[in-house]
């Protein structure tokens, strides 16, 4: 059935509220398109971006860093401007849906030319650099937010919800795999020499790509979850709401943590493994191979992402046995672990490197998706506790916490590289090298430790709260729906 913009907003509600909320398959898998399109993007800046500005790009550690920070601290700002404006959106594809569609070629571009390298002084090349990366990052806040909201109201069911949540990050580790597998042997293959040519091309295939996975999504998902408040609501009272809303608040805060935590390690990963593994000779069986660190990163990555996926796989069977909070803590704990072990690794302990990151990743990817839907939660309890639901502002603000741990994280590699008196391409002193390895280990576990005590003693949101907060909603939307005139 069809609704148009002329629909009395009560009509509206009482055909969402009598709508199932279960979900078909096809609606699950397009909805993990949308994260398969966006990390396309997100992993070749998380793990490369950094690299490609130091060895291909030409800016300073230092450079690179300031513009991360000033960047996505700009950007995650303008997330919450984005969620509040989503909110308050009307049209014939819902609230969100259009800023998929819409926003998707724009994204697109600008990623392409995020990667590209300009025959410019190191002057123009800063400022180029500044200008399109942050124009890259508010056009991907632009379609991420409303994509990432989507979940809160595609349905009120929170089996369901899980469901679609596992799909998103299925599609994003599958993304993830694919970057890890792919970046740098493509940029290898089609620079042909010229790196900067190669991370052109590699970056045109994966925006193509993209575009295409955000229509699947936009074509597939579909908003059922409509606000139970008649009464409009203004930004100032969007904001007290979620100031008050203290299981948001922790989570926000656990999250940027959790950022630091992943952040730091990635963003070295590739010089971690160029300057401090350095070429290996693998024996695999009974042939001997000797490999650079192109095909030691990739295959680091991808591991890290496919025992993620694992994990991804396992989410519903954890947080339906264990619950959410309990499953994310003992996940975390393994993550830390499996981290702080790094510090103790040679380049020669190659096949512990591997071991350990196998394990570290399938404990450690799907506490992500335990956090978004823990988001979600948080959601319903500031509609049950305020009658007003603002959910592209609660997933927006969450975004926030995102960007600023990326932020401050890739601020900090950078800084270390460039504090510790790292030189691109050429050999590195002892203290890069004891940098890259304490990156790797010793600082995302501090951080990480931080971020698991505050979601033990601070997340309040445990299963029966939230059976009681789903049962109490129910009853509202009902009423309302009851109440609403027949058309």
């Amino acid at each position: 059935m069809s609704l148009d913009n002329s629909a009395p907003p009560q009509f509206i509600m009482r055909v969402m509220s009598n709508e199932i909320q279960k979900l078909q398959l096809r609606e699950k898998i397009g909805y993990g398109f949308g994260d398969l399109a966006s990390v396309l993007f997100w992993q070749t800046i998380m793990v490369y971006l950094l690299y490609f500005y130091t060895d291909v790009f030409g800016l300073t550690a230092k450079a690179a860093g300031l513009m991360f920070l000033i960047s996505r601290v700009l950007d995650a700002f303008f997330d919450v401007v984005i969620g509040m404006t989503a909110d308050r959106t009307r049209s014939r594809w819902g609230k969100f849906r259009p800023y998929i569609l819409w926003g998707a070629v724009p994204l697109a571009v600008s990623a392409v030319l995020a990667f590209s390298t300009p025959g410019f002084g190191e002057t123009g090349k800063l400022a180029y650099a500044y200008i399109t990366f942050i124009a890259f990052m508010f056009l991907y806040s632009t379609v991420n937010i409303p994509y990432t909201a989507l979940l809160g109201v595609i349905s009120g069911d929170p089996v369901e919800r899980a469901d679609a949540a596992t799909s998103k990050f299925i599609g994003a580790f599958t993304a993830g795999i694919i970057v890890s597998a792919t970046a740098l042997p493509l940029a290898k293959y089609f620079g042909e020499g010229n790196d900067a040519k190669g991370w052109h091309t590699t970056m045109m295939i994966y925006a193509t790509a993209a575009v295409v996975f955000l229509v699947v999504t936009f074509l597939s998902a579909h908003e059922r979850i409509q606000p139970i408040a008649k009464e409009k609501t203004n930004v100032s009272r969007d904001l007290g709401d979620i100031v008050q809303n203290t299981p948001w608040i922790a989570l926000f805060i656990v999250t940027i943590l959790f950022i630091l935590f992943v952040c730091i390690r990635m963003n070295v990963t590739t010089h971690y493994f160029k300057y401090y593994i350095g070429e290996q000779s693998v024996t695999l069986f009974g042939t001997t191979h000797k490999y650079g660190f192109e095909v030691l990163a990739s295959a680091f990555n991808t591991v890290g992402q496919l025992l993620s996926l694992l994990g991804m796989a396992l989410i519903p069977l954890f947080a339906r046995r264990l619950g959410r909070k309990k499953a994310a803590i003992i996940l975390f704990v393994t993550a830390l672990v499996c981290t702080g072990s790094f510090y103790f690794f040679k380049p020669e302990n190659l096949a512990l490197i591997f071991v350990f990151q196998a394990i570290g990743s399938m404990a450690g990817g799907p506490i992500s998706a335990l956090l978004w839907i823990m988001y979600a939660d948080t959601a319903d309890y500031s509609e049950w506790k305020t009658g007003r639901r603002a959910t592209g502002l609660v997933f927006s603000a969450s975004i926030m916490s995102n960007k600023l741990g990326w932020a401050i994280g890739s601020m900090v590699a950078a800084f270390i590289l460039d504090k510790t008196g790292f030189v691109a391409n050429v050999a590195q002193n002892i203290n890069v090298l004891n940098g890259l390895k304490e990156m790797m280990s010793v600082i995302p576990v501090v951080v990480g430790a931080l971020a698991l005590i505050i979601l033990v003693f601070f997340y309040k949101l445990d299963e029966a709260t939230m059976a009681k907060v789903k049962a109490a909603l129910d009853e509202r939307r009902k009423a309302g729906a009851q109440a609403a005139p027949t058309v």
